[in-house]
């Protein structure tokens, strides 16, 4: 793949993930997107329907994460690595989802901490950022 178009593809991909962020208010059902902005340490958590608001974080994290790894194939074209990113993105997902499940299901103000960090790792695509790095210098190596 030619350097330029290679370039072209990893900034549409780039794009994708900041409109995803940009418009996550309209796209995806978060209560907790206010709540965090509020003075959230000794409010309540706001009133949820916790199905929608499960199925709504396992899809954004999907999205980023389908888009994540075209962006580590597009760099790497390496199908090790993609394996290997397929099967850390779903290791990963386990148990940070059952923390995020218990943190709203038996929420109490010292745990906001902990839902804030899980939930920020699940509709984020942090481990994009993560991983990015590692492979580069893994493979330099």
């Amino acid at each position: 793949m030619k350097k330029i178009f290679k370039i072209v593809i990893i900034l549409m991909l780039v794009s994708i993930l900041m409109l995803i962020r940009i418009f996550e208010d309209s796209l995806f059902y978060d209560p907790l997107l206010s709540f965090f902005k509020t003075d959230h340490t000794t409010n309540p958590l706001p009133k949820f329907d916790s199905l929608r608001l499960l199925s709504n974080v396992v899809l954004r994290f999907s999205m980023n994460t389908i888009i994540s790894l075209a962006i580590i194939w597009i760099l790497f074209k390496d199908t090790s690595i993609l394996k290997f990113s397929v099967i850390l993105y779903f290791i990963l997902l386990i148990p940070l989802f059952t923390v995020f499940y218990f943190s709203i299901s038996y929420s109490n103000s010292e745990n906001f901490l902990t839902l804030f960090y899980v939930r920020r790792f699940l509709i984020q695509p942090l481990f994009l950022l993560i991983l990015l790095p590692a492979f580069y210098f893994q493979r330099r190596k």
